[in-house]
């Protein structure tokens, strides 16, 4: 294995995606990374000389319809259930709180 992991590498890591962890966590994620990296390290035994590298899955490609806008549901027909409306609007409980 070329790299390996240890606390401190993965103590940088929890401090850029901003976690916290308990020690025994730290050391299930050094095993899981550093069982990642060997993974990968594996792949490293393959000959890929001659291997085009892979940018789509499948030759498929997306056959999309034109964008036709068309009215399916009316303003009046919308807000006709609506629980709480005004003549033109959805009426909902504020969720911005200022603090």
């Amino acid at each position: 294995m070329a790299n390996k992991i240890d606390i401190k590498t993965v103590d940088e890591i929890a401090h850029l995606a901003r976690l916290e962890f308990k020690a025994e966590a730290k050391e299930e994620i050094l095993n899981d990374l550093n069982r990642m990296l060997s993974f990968v390290d594996k792949l490293n035994e393959l000959n890929t000389e001659n291997e085009e590298p892979l940018i789509y899955m499948t030759n498929e490609t997306n056959v999309l319809r034109d964008d036709i806008p068309e009215v399916t549901v009316s303003q009046k027909e919308a807000l006709k259930n609506a629980p709480k409306k005004d003549s033109d609007y959805f009426k909902v409980p504020k969720v911005i709180d200022q603090t």
